[in-house]
């Protein structure tokens, strides 16, 4: 070993132990219907930036109620707007970071092929026992199968067949578990690439429920690390993008 390489020795060694350092943890809410898209998201923004994901998939009101009580969260992605906004007026989070990330869709969906018709017929034939949902209260999308039925005028003659996910993650395996005939879920969790992975499916006319604009932004729990602001970089950039929309969200 010459002179000159033992004496560079220490200085790679701090190198090489500082490296890491300069990558984080990010603990990030994400609203359930978006776990797919974020699982692939997650993955590429690690390999791209170094920084680590650490998520958890839930209902946007359970989360809202947790961040409120300390939850140490740092960027939260919801499945509304109107979670975020109120965080932010609340002084929860960053001011000014509050950005949509994706535009969400909903669709009546089984797990039997040919069960669910193109034109959603199936709902008005009320021949199926159990209609699976999302609760309303805490899930957007719970909220858009229910202003759905009000607009469809089907809402109290299905009333004694809803079986209510706390989620839209648990109302979809009722579904797929065949606990319900049919559900309201979101269509990222049954689309990806331009189809329907499973089953059958009627995609929701816009026009019946409320539009599902999904908000992201940094918390306050957020605000000093890096790794926050590099993932919310990222959402917004072409990587993500085209996962986002592989999906079936609106961008």
């Amino acid at each position: 070993m010459t002179p000159l390489l033992r004496s560079l020795l220490p200085l790679l060694a701090g190198l090489t132990l500082a490296t890491p350092a300069l990558a984080e943890d990010v603990q990030v809410a994400v609203a359930a219907n978006f776990t797919a898209p974020m699982q692939a998201i997650a993955s590429a923004f690690e390999k791209d930036t170094g920084h680590k994901v650490v998520a958890a998939y839930g209902a946007t009101g359970q989360f809202y109620a947790q961040i409120r009580n300390g939850a140490p969260f740092e960027v939260f992605l919801s499945a509304d707007d109107s979670t975020p906004a109120k965080l932010e007026s609340e002084g929860q989070a960053v001011a000014g970071s509050r950005f949509t990330y994706a535009i969400g869709t909903l669709v009546l969906w089984s797990a039997q092929p040919g069960y669910v018709d193109e034109k959603g017929d199936v709902l008005k034939a009320n021949q199926f026992k159990h209609l699976a949902i999302a609760n309303p209260k805490a899930a957007p999308y719970g909220l858009a199968a229910t202003q759905t039925l009000d607009k469809l005028g089907l809402r109290d003659a299905v009333a004694g067949k809803i079986v209510e996910g706390q989620n839209i993650t648990q109302a979809l395996q009722f579904v797929s578990t065949g606990n319900a005939e049919l559900g309201f879920v979101a269509l990222s969790q049954v689309y990806k690439d331009g189809t329907i992975t499973s089953g059958s499916a009627w995609q929701v006319p816009t026009e019946l429920y409320e539009p599902i604009r999904q908000d992201a932004l940094i918390l306050k729990k957020g605000e000093h690390n890096p790794a926050a602001a590099a993932l919310v970089e990222y959402l917004k950039g072409p990587q993500a993008a085209a996962i986002i929309s592989a999906y079936g969200y609106q961008l």
